[in-house]
């Protein structure tokens, strides 16, 4: 089976990226497949002088990132970047040097906004993280998730045809993209 590791950017409770992230895994046409919510709203800012001495919480972060085949990270978009709580959750997974829980881990990314292409700088900035990661990355399809909260249940289900066709696309590409990787990581 393959397990999947959703991360959210958003530290807010009310936060439209979870709202998707929370979706995701009811669009995907692999009913196989386990998703996992990786929490990062407990991590501590890194400071390397922690590195020999790690928080508990740092720690399970890592062996969550360890524990599954794929990642799959929803992000807003701040001050034309990723929020700070996501770089800091990076930092906690690239430490201690030489064992970065990203490396070989396949990763798409996608983001929700008010407006169309609100995530587009975040991503790139995203992107450009997991590369130093040596992370495979999902290139296409770039998904800017142009949020409608009118097409929302109150239960949170995704009630818009349109809508669940975008993020269908996407969450599909992305255990794809997660599944060939595994294929190609048990052939090594």
């Amino acid at each position: 089976m393959t397990r999947i590791g959703i991360i959210v950017g958003s530290v807010a409770e009310g936060s439209i990226n979870k709202k998707v992230a929370t979706v995701l895994p009811t669009l995907a046409d692999d009913q196989s497949v386990e998703f996992v919510h990786l929490d990062l709203t407990a991590l501590p800012i890194y400071n390397y002088e922690l590195d020999g001495n790690w928080p508990e919480v740092a720690t399970e972060w890592k062996q969550s990132i360890e524990d599954v085949d794929g990642i799959i990270i929803v992000t807003p978009e701040y001050s034309r970047s990723i929020p700070g709580a996501l770089k800091n959750a990076l930092d906690w997974a690239s430490r201690p040097w030489g064992q970065n829980s990203f490396t070989g881990k396949p990763v798409a990314i996608m983001g929700a906004s008010i407006g169309t292409t609100g995530t587009a700088m975040a991503q790139q900035h995203l992107r450009n993280i997991l590369a130093h990661f040596s992370s495979p990355t999902l290139g296409q399809p770039e998904t800017f998730f142009h949020f409608n909260p009118a097409a929302f249940g109150q239960d949170g289900s995704l009630q818009d045809d349109a809508q669940a066709a975008v993020l269908g696309g996407f969450v599909n590409a992305a255990v794809d993209h997660i599944q060939s990787h595994a294929r190609l990581n048990a052939n090594v």
